[in-house]
């Protein structure tokens, strides 16, 4: 009987503790066919207001409410969290591609000309920019920060939100989309 699991593999074939890589390029083409939800990220520090476009966010735990958002180590943003402790998440709707483009652009200037010609106001919890007409708000205090590669894992407790209704823009192989979504009822 084999461990559950665990497949049976042909004499001399790899285990799985022992497979070869599967190539970088195959592997992130894979990964692209898992829709995400997109959202900017935005956080206040000093007067200096900051967002960037994220859709690598998680629910790591219900109990307390925490997430995980994948940030690039290297960027401004993630210095910016990491000073700051705060930061605010803006979940898109369907309609705000442009918002999500915007705070993409790597070429975009830091501080508040992000934010200029966007409707928006201040979280009264932790002092960032929220994006008007979100589907929802959610106000984040940074609990840990794990390096996993080229990126920070930031683990940040919920400690304020606001929902909304309307269908969320999702990013799948590496496009913007929405999906017709069904009436969601409140949990």
């Amino acid at each position: 009987m084999r461990p559950v699991g665990r497949r049976a593999t042909p004499a001399g074939a790899p285990t799985r503790g022992d497979a070869a890589p599967i190539g970088g390029d195959v592997a992130r083409a894979a990964l692209r066919r898992f829709a995400s939800g997109v959202t900017v990220l935005t956080v206040a520090d000093g007067g200096l207001a900051h967002g960037t476009t994220v859709s690598a966010l998680v629910a790591v735990s219900r109990e307390p409410l925490v997430l995980g958002a994948c940030l690039r180590a290297s960027s401004s943003f993630t210095r910016l969290v990491r000073r700051a402790s705060m930061f605010s998440v803006n979940v898109l709707r369907a309609d705000q591609a442009r918002v999500a483009a915007r705070f993409a652009d790597p070429l975009r200037r830091p501080g508040p000309s992000q934010f200029a010609s966007l409707a928006w106001r201040t979280d009264p919890v932790t002092g960032a920019p929220l994006v008007e007409d979100c589907l929802a708000h959610l106000s984040c205090r940074m609990n840990g920060c794990v390096p996993v590669g080229d990126h920070d894992v930031i683990i940040a407790e919920v400690i304020d939100g606001c929902p909304s209704t309307g269908t969320p823009l999702l990013s799948f192989a590496g496009q913007l989309h929405s999906a017709p979504m069904a009436r969601v009822e409140k949990e």
